[in-house]
């Protein structure tokens, strides 16, 4: 009994396998057949855009020989403008050198472009689809450099015209040259009259040699040997032009041998012409009112000899006013 349903499992399980791999068989054969049907279609689109490339090809061909004859014109007009673009780069390094490495750049694009094209005609592979390539690349340069243009030059001091050859004729260059400096001029001509007019004086300069009395206090005297202390006063000026603030006052004593009285000799300052030596200084809060004020040197036991002794006020490096004293 046994023996007799083992056989009969067996048999079941026999047929349950041949009708898993018969299944299988079916799904690979659909596969096969579905990679078939894609592979031939993918293989006709192929054909097609085969085709339809040798198709442009030959259109192109047709094209590039019905444009022959133009050829050499639009090359000749696309070679100028590259040259008048190189100018147009040499006059801009001109006007602003610290763009020179940027703009060198540009006019290394540009050359290497005008290279290519001499090489192409000279070796007859010039067409008119390698034409319409370089003449994108020079519509794209072009737009390049007028961003320049008007960077540099946004007064159009240089201006620049900027036609479909780029071509700027040396008058008008020279003209719009005369008029960039003359407008330059006239800026400098009122810049110079509004810091004339915002220049501070000094008036009413009074500069005393004092002697030491016995109660300690002083009082002015012209004898030489007897001077412990020069003084000077005067009024600065009013001035609304100039800027409010806290201004420095400098004192210059020039003794009769040229020599200007110095309490220390690092006391100097940086005026209009150069290092100047003071003798002493005074610092005022000043507030576009006339300030008188009064500075002070002392001599601290230098000698002072007989003559003439000139004197010179300072505010920020710049002469405001002159005075002298002679001594007997």
């Amino acid at each position: 009994m046994n023996s007799k349903t083992n056989k009969m499992s067996e048999t079941e399980t026999t047929k349950n396998s041949s009708g898993v791999f018969m299944i299988i068989i079916f799904l690979l054969l659909g596969g096969l057949a579905i990679m078939s049907y894609m592979w031939s279609s993918k293989r006709t689109e192929l054909n097609s855009c085969t085709n339809e490339n040798l198709t442009l090809k030959s259109d192109m061909q047709g094209m590039n020989d019905m444009m022959q004859g133009y050829v050499g014109n639009i090359s000749n007009d696309l070679k100028k403008d590259f040259k008048n673009m190189l100018a147009t780069y040499d006059k801009l390094i001109a006007k602003d050198a610290t763009q020179a490495d940027s703009l060198n750049k540009q006019k290394e694009k540009i050359m290497t472009l005008l290279t290519e094209l001499d090489a192409a005609k000279r070796g007859g592979r010039l067409s008119a689809s390698k034409l319409f390539k370089m003449n994108k690349e020079n519509e794209t340069l072009r737009d390049i450099m007028k961003s320049y243009v008007k960077q540099i030059d946004s007064l159009n001091t240089l201006n620049i015209k900027l036609t479909s050859e780029l071509d700027v004729t040396s008058t008008k260059l020279t003209n719009t040259t005369v008029e960039r400096d003359t407008y330059k001029k006239d800026a400098e001509e009122k810049t110079d009259l509004v810091k004339k007019g915002s220049k501070l004086q000094a008036y009413a300069i009074s500069t005393e040699a004092l002697r030491m009395k016995l109660n300690k206090t002083t009082e002015p005297t012209e004898k030489a040997k007897n001077v412990v202390q020069f003084r000077s006063s005067f009024t600065v000026s009013e001035n609304t032009l100039t800027s409010a603030g806290k201004k420095s006052l400098f004192l210059q004593i020039i003794a009769p041998d040229g020599q200007t009285l110095q309490a220390r000799s690092g006391n100097t300052f940086e005026g209009d012409g150069g290092t100047v030596a003071y003798s002493d200084k005074k610092e005022i809060d000043y507030q576009n009112q006339s300030v008188d004020v009064t500075i002070y040197y002392d001599l601290r036991g230098e000698g002072t000899p007989k003559g003439n002794y000139k004197v010179k006020i300072y505010c920020d490096g710049t002469l405001i006013g002159t005075d002298s004293i002679n001594l007997k």
